[in-house]
Order: C-alpha cells, then sequence, then structure tokens
C-alpha cells in the first residue's frame, strides 16, 4: 500500500521546492488565508497515523514537501505532549516549541536536504522561516485540540502511542532531544 500523498498539487506560489498553501490560521506570516474547511494542516494530521508507518515516501508534488514537514513537525509535539498533564501545560509546550529557533532548508543541521532545495536569496529565506513558523504555531494549536480529551484535560493514549514511531526514519530535533 503506498503512502498519502497530498491533493493540493497545484500550488499557487513556492517557496524553495515547497508549497506556500494558503492556511486556516490567525498566526501572522506569509501564507494566504484559507477560507475553505480543509487544508494542507488537517490533511497532515488526517493522514498522520497511516503515513507514519512508511520508511520512504514518494515525493509527487510540492506540496508533499509540505506535507512531510508537517508530519514531521507533528512527532515532535507529540514527544512534547506526552510529557503535559494538562491541555494548558500543552498549549504552553507547543507555544515553545514553535518559536524556538529551527534548521529550514540548507541549513546543516536540517534533516531533510536531499529533498528541499536552499531559499534563493534573504527574502525567499526569511519567507520560508516565517512560513515554516506560521506551520508550527497552527500545528501546535490544532495538535492540543486533537490529543487533550476535552472532559478528562487528559492526553490521549491513541494519539501518544506514535511518539516511539520516526516517519522516513528521519526527526527534526537533533539525536538525544
Amino acid at each position: 500500500m503506498p503512502a498519502y500523498h497530498s491533493k493540493f498539487v497545484d500550488p499557487p506560489k513556492k517557496v524553495g521546492n515547497m508549497a506556500l498553501l494558503p492556511l486556516r490560521t490567525s498566526f501572522k506570516g506569509p501564507a494566504p488565508k484559507d477560507t475553505s474547511d480543509f487544508d494542507i494542516i488537517d490533511e497532515a494530521i488526517y493522514y498522520f497515523k497511516a503515513n507514519i508507518f512508511f520508511r520512504t515516501y514518494e515525493i509527487k508534488s510540492e506540496a508533499d514537501r509540505t506535507l512531510i514537514y508537517i508530519t514531521l513537525y507533528i512527532s515532535e509535539c507529540l514527544k512534547k505532549l506526552q510529557k503535559c498533564n494538562s491541555k494548558n501545560d500543552g498549549q504552553k509546550e507547543m507555544y515553545t516549541l514553535s518559536i524556538k529557533e529551527f534548521p529550514i532548508p540548507g541549513d546543516a543541521r536540517f534533516p531533510l536536504n536531499a529533498m528541499f532545495t536552499k531559499p534563493n536569496g534573504r527574502a525567499e529565506e526569511d519567507t520560508m522561516t516565517n512560513y515554516l513558523k506560521q506551520i508550527r504555531q497552527e500545528v501546535g494549536a490544532r495538535m492540543c485540540e486533537k490529543v487533550f480529551d476535552p472532559a478528562t484535560d487528559k492526553p490521549s493514549k491513541w494519539w501518544l502511542c506514535f511518539v516511539k514511531r520516526k516517519f522516513m526514519d528521519k526527526s527534526l530535533s537533533a539525536p538525544g532531544q
């Protein structure tokens, strides 16, 4: 069975070789506002539990690169959320994770440099950094909504069981973190 790919195959804009897709978000950033009910973040969360089991992933469009990044970031979120006892703690942890300095394609610490191209120039680098920060903030907020049960304020074991899994045997964080 092949991995799930993004349905957003014809992106309006690109940054590097990654799709700059519209997002349903209130966070500031370069992504256009999305008015539909389903954006790339919803798609990544929806396919996460199936895609996490794949060691290889064939990239069919620029949107797949965005999907890969979001999937890896969801894994990072789950690692942090497993240590949280309440949704409020989780939201604080997600905010901290989203604004922490992170590598972008082209940086030596970025784990997927083979799949992503380095931004062309300082302006594109700033756009990519801001876009990834916007994605990180929105993913963190949505993961808190998914992972924490509103009745008990405890994290769901059906999400946390994926903490030890690695999509494509990759991680956005350095070993040991």
